[in-house]
């Protein structure tokens, strides 16, 4: 890739301050990885997050970065995407700021299918706020406010997608960097919403869940017996997880028309590049006030 301030070029001064062997550094390191073999360059792209440990991660990429509100991440990538289409959109967050606080804005973002990646960090627990479960934790998980242990059960956020009309959904794990990186490229160079559920450690939190826990149970899906484009089958695949078998790869994907390419006011141009000098704006002031 050229020299050492082409590899280097979304790295920033600050060092990310997370656990040590926290699994937020795979998936920093997996997607700087993913934009270098893509060869983009930091202002071609801009990352939305949400609250919590992995909402930090804009602050440690050299690219444009907005830290917003808790489970409000998607609604403000899909802003930028309209305002500028020829931006590359990722979106991320925690399962508890996606799963919880942002399940109703991952459901639709999936059915209407902008053009951009969400990138999902899923450790099975509120890690910011001491480690309560969440939406994916096991049902028994005993936390500060879950003491009986938690009485839900998991919810399926790849077989969600799927149901909700994502495009493109995959999981990966922040252990496995080549591979995530490789599911990222993918996801950004697809035509529509695409997701990505990590599944990632948490050393402080959620321990049992370890390096070698994830070792012993993680499988790579077999495409030669898998097709990505047969909906039903992926969701199949999807419900087949459990404690002892988990996949990882793209589960589905599918072509079909993004969200703003359907929008005749920025097919062609994209919104920042509208000439509004000439538009007359004072008879909605005189109605507001």
């Amino acid at each position: 890739m050229g020299n050492i301030e082409d590899r280097t070029r979304f790295n920033t001064e600050v060092k990310p301050n997370w656990c040590p062997g926290c699994g937020n550094y795979g998936i920093q390191a997996a997607l700087k990885k993913a934009l270098l073999d893509m060869d983009l360059n930091p202002h071609q792209v801009v990352l939305s997050s949400g609250i919590g440990c992995s909402g930090k991660i804009p602050h440690w990429i050299n690219i444009y970065g907005l830290h917003s509100l808790h489970g409000r991440t998607l609604p403000v990538a899909a802003g930028i995407k309209l305002a500028n289409s020829n931006m590359v959109v990722i979106a991320e967050g925690g399962d508890g700021d996606g799963y919880s606080e942002g399940m109703n804005h991952f459901i639709h973002a999936s059915r209407r299918n902008i053009n951009l990646t969400y990138i999902v960090h899923n450790n099975g627990v509120f890690s910011l706020t001491t480690g309560q479960s969440s939406s994916t934790g096991k049902k028994g998980f005993i936390s500060n406010t879950t003491p009986f242990g938690a009485i839900e059960q998991p919810f399926h956020p790849v077989a969600l997608a799927i149901a909700a009309g994502c495009s493109f959904a995959a999981r990966g794990y922040s252990g496995d960097t080549n591979q995530l990186s490789e599911l990222i490229a993918t996801a950004i160079k697809h035509q529509g919403f695409a997701f990505i559920d990590v599944l990632q450690v948490c050393v402080t939190y959620n321990p049992k869940k370890n390096y070698e826990w994830y070792k012993e149970r993680l499988y790579k899906i077999d495409y030669s017996n898998h097709d990505t484009l047969d909906r039903n089958k992926s969701l199949t695949l999807a419900f087949s997880d459990n404690e002892d078998k988990l996949a990882t790869g793209i589960f589905y994907q599918s072509k079909s028309t993004p969200y703003e390419n359907s929008l005749p006011q920025i097919k062609k141009v994209p919104l920042k590049n509208h000439n509004i000098e000439n538009i007359d704006i004072s008879n909605l002031f005189k109605e507001l006030i």
